[in-house]
């Protein structure tokens, strides 16, 4: 579930100004964001006057067995020794325009906010094979997912992301939480006949 998702220079405009960033630093990064490469992440930034840091994070956590673990179960994260003190210390958001999904058919569907705002996807980072690595968390599908998959990102809201970053507590309660709505389109959705 999210192995997909795509950042646009609108999207970077909007975060920059929701989150006060500084202006230019995400107008670089538009396109599709994959496992495997390096995407912009937001995380707290302790002990400085900024109190969020824009860093390249690496898109994976390598496992003992090297497979590359791109997200993690939202209901049971702080549960695997793996993930438990990231979340709990390392938390990121991985500021996105909109993610994709297959369903079962193998048909492409595009989820994005309806008022097409930035969506902040909730995750984490570890040092992995030398390098900052994040992975994605998900949760269970809410109505406008279901039709495609079982499972769905993990969204903060704009107010929310300080909170989750710096706040371990809310961070895990925030991540509970149902998430919002979103619109879905496919390119190759069936037209009716009648």
């Amino acid at each position: 579930m999210c192995c997909r998702y795509y950042f646009s220079d609108k999207a970077a405009y909007k975060v920059e100004g929701d989150l006060k960033l500084t202006k230019g630093a995400l107008a670089t990064r538009a396109g599709d964001i994959t496992p495997g490469m390096a995407t912009p992440g937001i995380i707290w930034n302790k002990g400085t006057n900024e109190d969020l840091a824009l860093e390249d994070l690496f898109w994976g956590i390598t496992s003992k067995d090297k497979k590359l673990i791109i997200n993690a179960r939202a209901e049971s994260v702080t549960k695997k020794s793996m993930f438990a003190d990231s979340i709990r210390n390392r938390r990121c958001i991985l500021p996105a325009a909109g993610f994709y999904e297959w369903d079962a058919s193998k048909t492409k569907f595009k989820f994005k906010r309806a008022d097409e705002k930035p969506i902040y996807l909730a995750g984490f980072y570890d040092l992995s094979d030398n390098k900052d690595s994040c992975v994605i968390l998900t949760t269970a599908a809410n109505a406008s997912m279901k039709p495609v998959h079982d499972r769905m990102p993990v969204m903060i809201d704009t107010e929310n992301v300080r909170d989750y970053l710096k706040d371990p507590a809310a961070a895990l309660e925030m991540i509970k939480e149902p998430m919002p709505e979103l619109d879905r389109k496919s390119d190759y959705e069936q037209l009716s006949l009648f």
